[in-house]
């Protein structure tokens, strides 16, 4: 699926169009609608470079302790722990 915004749209918002992507998805990401990793991805950016962003922003990473052991497990899997 693709989303258009028209162009009058991101004219009033005095954004740019790669501002507004940011925008939208640091929204989603905020709102748990999308997860870190998806949304460095909607950014076309590493999740590193997207931690930067959200700390920047002052917005905290969302992180529970289900996400922790599925981290835990994956790095097991991998002989990374």
């Amino acid at each position: 699926m693709s989303l258009v915004i028209s162009d009058e749209i991101v004219k009033a918002s005095g954004l740019s169009e790669d501002e507004l992507l940011i925008e939208v998805v640091l929204l989603l990401f905020q709102q748990e609608k999308v997860s870190l990793g998806k949304a460095a991805e909607l950014l076309n950016m590493s999740q590193v470079r997207f931690q930067h962003l959200i700390a920047d922003r002052g917005i905290c990473v969302h992180y529970d302790v289900a996400e922790l052991r599925e981290d835990i497990e994956n790095l097991t899997a991998k002989g990374w722990l």
